[in-house]
């Protein structure tokens, strides 16, 4: 079976459904997994998803803000979610599809804007978050597994657009790398977008913020696709859906893609 897979955070899904449904359209991965729909799951749109061939959903949804789902072609199996940290929040959701492979879908915490938790709420969250993910992975025995969703985090000196000028910035500190890091190892996860794509500058966000954000460039991949040691080996074509990022009213976010042959 070789099915595809996307990513993205589309921040708001009913705000941007028009956008969804011109990736499935033009696109076609076989299971998309959104980010950020900041609505209850039942405001999602799943008729306009439906008539173009994703008849299966599983979401946890939140009024305004979080807020996880999968799309599917393929049949899903809702097997739960967890609530990291305890936070309380629609961060995560995890499906099973009928080859047997499980699909966790994730919505890190940003952390807001000050890399310290002593004096940021947030932050310390967002590594309790990643402590929590760690031990999840650690007690789960996990297994022919793929791990998505929108990170917040760009662990790579080439991840950011300037390693340098980045260091103490959110998403790039070396505090969250190193929690990213033990939670990745924790699980055996395999970073497939790198493996694919090993070289090179890469960046999945780009900052509202910036007038030309494609001629500013200033961007970081905090959107990722991981599997299992198992099943990473099956892993290929990841790529970037840059172009997204230009479309009208975008996310900030670009979808992120690989496909799988089990």
């Amino acid at each position: 079976m070789t099915f595809t897979l996307a990513t993205w955070n589309i921040n708001s899904v009913r705000l941007r459904a028009p956008l969804v449904c011109k990736l499935l359209s033009e696109e076609g991965p076989d299971v998309l997994c959104l980010q950020e729909c900041k609505s209850p799951v039942d405001k999602i749109p799943t008729e306009e998803f439906a008539a173009l061939g994703y008849t299966h959903m599983i979401a946890r949804g939140q009024k305004g803000y979080n807020g996880v789902a999968i799309l599917s072609k393929l049949p899903i199996e809702d097997i739960g979610a967890h609530d990291f940290a305890g936070l309380g929040h629609a961060r995560h959701i995890a499906g099973r599809l009928e080859n047997g492979v499980t699909i966790h879908n994730f919505y890190v915490p940003a952390g807001g804007d000050v890399a310290d938790r002593a004096v940021n709420d947030k932050f310390g969250q967002k590594l309790d978050y990643l402590t929590d993910m760690r031990d999840w992975a650690k007690d789960g025995g996990l297994s022919k597994s793929i791990l998505v969703g929108d990170l917040n985090i760009a662990p790579r000196e080439d991840d950011v657009w300037s390693h340098k000028q980045l260091l103490k910035v959110v998403s790039h500190t070396p505090i969250e790398v190193a929690h990213l890091s033990d939670a990745m190892e924790a699980g055996d996860w395999h970073d497939v977008t790198r493996a694919d794509i090993p070289e090179g500058q890469l960046y999945s966000w780009w900052s509202y913020r910036a007038k030309d954000w494609d001629a500013a460039d200033k961007g970081r991949r905090l959107d990722h696709v991981w599997a299992t040691g198992d099943i990473a080996a099956s892993a290929h074509s990841s790529r970037v859906l840059r172009a997204a990022r230009g479309w009208q009213q975008p996310s900030d976010h670009a979808p992120v893609f690989a496909t799988f042959d089990l």
